[in-house]
């Protein structure tokens, strides 16, 4: 019941924040612009996200090979699959991809997946980061808009420290976490931390020590990155291909501005792929890059930017679900809160 209610809870926020997003648009003129957008571009942005989620496949296999091998073919409809998910339920269905793979690639255990999971989201926030602030760091602003963007350069500096930062942190909590958690599990009774919640966060903390442990092997840890920044920019470019399909005045440096709001606006955990969120967020980058652009061609953007980014996982992750040969009720058994902990615990590197 807590989950319907959640679900709900999230729905009316997008709605609210779909209504804030539209409630003063022409939509006579975002119709316009739409049917104005150059559909070759768009259907080559859309062709380069499809090969983003195979590149997505061939991350996570390298993020898998010191554990278990994996089949590709399995790893791609996972991901899709997993996508879709997040699309129509929101961000809680995360869980849906590190128990998917399990029932369609024996070889992979719970466990491994939602580990590498971890692994892959730290390291696209940091490639995220990355981009973001480079890119800020040579921000040309608009003539006579310079005081405004005064701030951009400052920014960049600080997440690129934030980076370096964050791995250093990971780097070494890999080498202590065997310590760390042993001291959290004696010290947790004395401060009657429930047991069910000490089990989850040593749980957590132990998938993070594991997770953590391919920064270690620099061969693994470099083919990440390769795969990372390529994914990366299988976004990008689709990204400028949208904005180009508009005619607007962007280079592809502004397009990396715009894909970070928008990829920060995706991670909003309300149904629909961030609806909403995605859109305003990316509207009023496209406005605070270019004032001159009117409301109406920005919230035009917005859409087609989210159908490019979101689509092709629909499509796919549907035929792959139609088609998988998957048990149900064991699916759904598994996406429960209580057995996906129990079932990440059972194969968790401490358990065996």
């Amino acid at each position: 019941m807590r989950k319907y209610i959640k679900f709900i809870v999230l729905f009316l926020i997008a709605v609210f924040i779909l209504w804030f997003f539209g409630r003063n648009l022409d939509w006579q003129a975002v119709r316009s612009s739409l049917a104005r957008a150059n559909g070759w571009y768009l259907s080559a942005a859309v062709a380069i996200i499809c090969l983003g989620y195979l590149l997505r496949a061939i991350r996570w296999q390298v993020l898998l090979s010191p554990i278990t091998p994996s089949s590709i073919r399995e790893l791609f409809a996972t991901t899709t699959v997993g996508y879709a998910a997040v699309f129509f339920v929101g961000r809680a269905a995360e869980i849906v991809r590190p128990m998917w793979l399990p029932m369609r690639d024996k070889r992979v255990r719970p466990s491994a997946a939602l580990v590498t999971l971890g692994m892959e989201r730290i390291f696209d926030f940091a490639s995220l980061l990355t981009f973001f602030a480079i890119n800020m760091l040579f921000f040309t602003p608009q003539p006579g808009r310079e005081k405004e963007f005064e701030f951009v350069e400052i920014a960049g500096v600080l997440m690129l420290i934030a980076v370096a930062a964050g791995f250093l942190f990971l780097y070494f909590y890999q080498g202590i976490s065997p310590q760390l958690i042993g001291w959290i599990e004696r010290v947790g009774p004395r401060f009657r931390i429930p047991d069910r919640i000490l089990r989850i966060i040593v749980s957590i903390l132990k998938q993070l020590g594991a997770a953590a442990g391919i920064l270690r092997n620099w061969r693994q840890a470099a083919l990440a990155s390769f795969w990372t920044l390529t994914l990366w920019f299988a976004i990008a470019i689709p990204t400028w291909f949208v904005l180009l399909a508009f005619d607007l005045p962007f280079s592809f440096s502004d397009s990396l501005f715009i894909m970070g709001i928008a990829a920060f606006s995706s991670l909003i955990p309300t149904p629909g792929g961030a609806a909403g969120a995605f859109h305003t967020g990316t509207a009023a980058s496209l406005l605070f890059l270019n004032s001159e652009i009117n409301r109406e061609d920005a919230a035009a953007v917005s859409i087609a930017m989210h159908l490019v980014y979101f689509a092709p996982a629909i499509v796919f992750g549907l035929y792959y679900f139609v088609h998988g040969d998957i048990s149900i009720e064991r699916f759904r058994s598994l996406l429960s809160s209580e057995h996906a902990v129990e079932e990440i615990e059972s194969e968790s590197p401490d358990a065996k």
